[in-house]
């Protein structure tokens, strides 16, 4: 008997022997082992086979490798064959035990919702709307800002204390990048593309600014301002009052008292800060006013001469009025939140109250 008939019978009796190892494989892991010892690269029964083939004929060489891959990919098949027996069993038996009651109420999923900033914010824009002004955004209003628009346009002295590094973040001290502190830049970025002659300029702009605060109950280095702005031909200090006072009672509800203190900011002259009636007493006075029955909200004034002429708008002709307030403050007023931590540390038992709010 020659070599080939030997290697031959070799393979087909494997080819025998590794068909009924294959029925006989109770799992998966059996089944896998099978595999190893007959088809495998390393130490499988037909690869040992296969290293006769050298020492063949040259013209019996083909017929030896042919009947080889035959009977592997026969194996192979059978293997496959099996594991898909495997496979539909698993899933049958799932059926069986995993069976699900299609008329039992689905299970509830908890869903996200709106930060108490954000639906603030939403609120006061919606407010502002109502009165005829335009929101403008970040694209308009950049946080990271020069100096130039942070401070020289808005009539801030160069000695200015907020120009100090202790208040301001500088990115770039060289080439005066920072930060911007105040959504103010907004006043400039606009009037500077806005052709007055076509029309008022009368915008309200939310956006995040930095200032490098002590963190504590009061002040985080991270916070909200809404800015407003309003420039036209004869605006006076009285339309400025009359459209911060309709905001107060839209916003606090009912027709809520307000008041006006002298103050300074520099790109406004006249300057003042607006209170409104404590929400918690109505004015009686209690913990939350410190009994002087008001509560500050925000920042105003009259659009300074010099900021106009920054942006080759003539004041002799032209006025406005500004005004700025913190968005977190309007959040803790309204909602009686103590500590300005609490909005940006992602305890869901914090904001899940404000749900719908």
């Amino acid at each position: 008997m020659n070599i080939q008939t030997n290697l031959k019978d070799d393979l087909v009796s494997l080819k025998t022997e590794a068909e009924a190892a294959v029925r006989q494989a109770a799992d998966k892991e059996a089944l896998e082992a099978v595999r190893v010892q007959y088809i495998g690269r390393k130490g499988g029964r037909i690869s040992e086979i296969m290293r006769g083939l050298k020492d063949l004929p040259h013209e019996d060489k083909p017929v030896v490798g042919a009947l080889a891959n035959e009977i592997q990919n026969a194996i192979t098949a059978l293997i496959d064959e099996k594991i898909e027996g495997f496979k539909h069993a698993e899933i049958s038996e799932k059926l069986k035990t995993e069976t699900i009651d299609v008329t039992m109420p689905g299970t509830g999923r908890a869903v996200g919702q709106v930060h108490p900033i954000t639906q603030v914010i939403e609120e006061l824009c919606a407010v502002f709307k109502g009165l005829g002004f335009a929101v403008i955004d970040d694209h308009v209003c950049p946080e990271i800002e020069t100096d130039y628009y942070n401070f020289d346009a808005l009539n801030f002295p160069p000695d200015h204390p907020a120009r100090d590094m202790q208040d301001t973040y500088y990115t770039d001290v060289a080439s005066n990048i920072l930060l911007r502190s105040q959504t103010s830049n907004a006043q400039i970025h606009y009037m500077e593309n806005h052709d007055i002659s076509k029309g008022p300029v009368r915008v309200v702009a939310p956006g995040r600014v930095y200032r490098n605060e002590e963190v504590n109950s009061r002040k985080y280095v991270l916070f909200h301002q809404f800015e407003g702005l309003l420039v036209d031909e004869d605006v006076t200090f009285a339309d400025l009052k009359g459209i911060l006072h309709a905001f107060a009672s839209t916003y606090f509800g009912g027709e809520r008292p307000t008041r006006f203190r002298a103050s300074f900011f520099p790109f406004t002259e006249p300057s003042a800060e607006m209170d409104v009636q404590c929400i918690f007493c109505s004015g009686k006075g209690c913990g939350t006013c410190s009994q002087r029955g008001w509560l500050e909200v925000l920042g105003s004034g009259m659009v300074d001469p010099n900021v106009l002429k920054n942006v080759n708008i003539d004041p002799e002709r032209y006025t406005g009025f500004a005004f700025g307030m913190g968005v977190e403050r309007l959040v803790m007023l309204k909602y009686a939140v103590s500590d300005i931590r609490m909005f940006f540390n992602g305890d869901l038992r914090f904001l899940k109250q404000f749900k719908g709010a």
